[in-house]
């Protein structure tokens, strides 16, 4: 597949939050012993900060594919299912990662900007971005200039 778009968005502030609570709890335990939670809370937030701090992007002839961290996790959405798309700007209490919202699923890393598409069957989704403009207009182009209503 020939790639029209791919952007890669970081999430610092979820890898120092992450990174902060790995130091923390290894510390702990080097002061305190060890302990089977202490090491299950490190292998989760290790886990964490490889799968949700990057938000990669791709726009190829057939969709629109959203990529947490190395791709493990991913969401396709076909091109030619995708009605119209505009850029939004979400609450800071939708927080990140992958979110139900009363606007649809969110995908996010880190910001407030994100591209809402909606869909043929009425579904909406949001992907976080620190680039709107270009993705929208990414997907607009893909999708064969279609105008947000």
């Amino acid at each position: 597949m020939t790639e029209r778009y791919r952007h890669t968005q970081k999430g610092y502030v979820p890898a120092v939050s992450l990174t902060t609570g790995i130091v923390l709890v290894t510390y702990l335990m080097s002061v305190y012993g060890f302990n089977w939670i202490a090491l299950a809370v490190i292998l989760i937030l290790g886990a964490s900060l490889v799968l949700f701090t990057a938000l990669t992007v791709v726009i190829d002839e057939e969709a629109v594919e959203v990529r947490f961290g190395p791709g493990i996790i991913r969401k396709r959405f076909p091109l030619r299912e995708i009605e119209s798309c505009r850029t939004v700007k979400n609450p800071w209490y939708y927080g990140l990662g992958i979110r139900l919202t009363p606007h649809g699923w969110l995908y996010t890393v880190s910001g407030s900007y994100a591209v809402e598409i909606r869909m043929k069957n009425g579904k909406k989704h949001r992907i976080g971005t620190d680039v709107p403009k270009d993705l929208e207009e990414a997907i607009r182009r893909s999708i064969g200039g279609r105008r947000a209503e």
